[in-house]
């Protein structure tokens, strides 16, 4: 199965259709009326939909077992065609789609399974997805190519060379993939005044994005957040809670990360551990979303 642990919860939906062609339009009347010898066809149907959309991880190898939060099937006529629309909703890390695609593949064999000992020749055709919202096909397309961006790495053991880096490394290439081009990258020591002429710095420049990683644990040298807290003009708390709620479900120990997040001003900073896991589990938790910040800030709607 693919690995789906690193995506994030967001609603999901999906409908699909699929169609039901009988030979004769008395198929179709007789289906309206109730007449049909095996019972109630499209009650049936429904059923059996409901049934197939919960037990789709059971029977198609690939697909994850998923909460279904709501899952609905209506039907509407022509002359001799039913066609049967299936919508279903999860909150979860992956999508809907097959199971909608399966529930009205069921409903179609249930009512073909119904009518057959009133017409031969019916007919099912046009089995296909008509929509889906959530995940990847929701994330509107940000225009970043106008954003500066600087990646600051807060280590005593890096400054002094003893250590490599590596979350400033990452950052920086998850920034470009991002679309960001021009990011400058440093690193300083754990120290208070080093960390604030950077923030003084980037402001001087211009910068949109300035990322800290490092220094938000709890040891004494960890005073990126003290440091970064007197020049945030307006905190956003909710960035740093995703992350770390994000990190939780992973290692228990999220919960012990200070970082902070705002503006300072016209510049976005973030404050990352230092850990190479913790900042890939932030980058999967807050991005490409983050940057729709700028387009707020600028009076653009949520």
């Amino acid at each position: 199965m693919v690995d789906i642990t690193f995506k994030t919860f967001t609603l999901r939906k999906a409908i699909a259709s699929a169609t039901i062609k009988a030979s004769s339009a008395a198929t179709i009347q007789a289906v309206k009326n109730g007449t049909v010898p095996k019972g109630n066809v499209l009650e049936f149907a429904r059923a059996s939909a409901l049934l197939a959309i919960k037990k789709t991880s059971d029977v198609i190898p690939d697909c994850h077992p998923l909460p279904v939060e709501f899952a609905a099937i209506s039907y509407d006529f022509d002359e001799i065609n039913i066609h049967i629309k299936v919508e279903v909703h999860t909150i979860y890390k992956t999508g809907v789609e097959v199971e909608a695609m399966h529930g009205a593949s069921v409903a179609s064999l249930v009512i073909y399974d119904m009518l057959k000992p009133i017409d031969k020749n019916i007919e099912i055709s046009n089995i296909k997805l008509l929509e889906k919202q959530g995940g990847k096909s929701n994330q509107k397309n940000i225009d970043v190519t106008h954003l500066t961006a600087a990646v600051v790495v807060c280590s005593d053991s890096v400054s002094q060379g003893i250590k490599k880096d590596s979350s400033g490394k990452i950052l920086v290439e998850a920034l470009q993939k991002q679309g960001i081009n021009t990011i400058d990258y440093s690193v300083v020591s754990d120290d208070i005044s080093a960390i604030r002429q950077q923030i003084e710095l980037f402001k001087n420049k211009g910068c949109n994005l300035l990322l800290f990683t490092g220094g938000t644990g709890l040891s004494d040298r960890d005073v990126t957040p003290e440091a970064v807290h007197p020049f945030i003009t307006k905190e956003i708390p909710g960035i740093m809670e995703t992350a770390r709620n994000y990190g939780q479900e992973r290692v228990k120990t999220s919960m012990l990360s200070r970082g902070i997040a705002g503006f300072s001003d016209e510049m976005l900073i973030l404050t990352l551990p230092g850990s190479s896991g913790a900042v890939k589990e932030y980058i999967q938790a807050l991005f490409p979303q983050i940057l729709h910040i700028f387009s707020v800030k600028q009076g653009a709607g949520h």
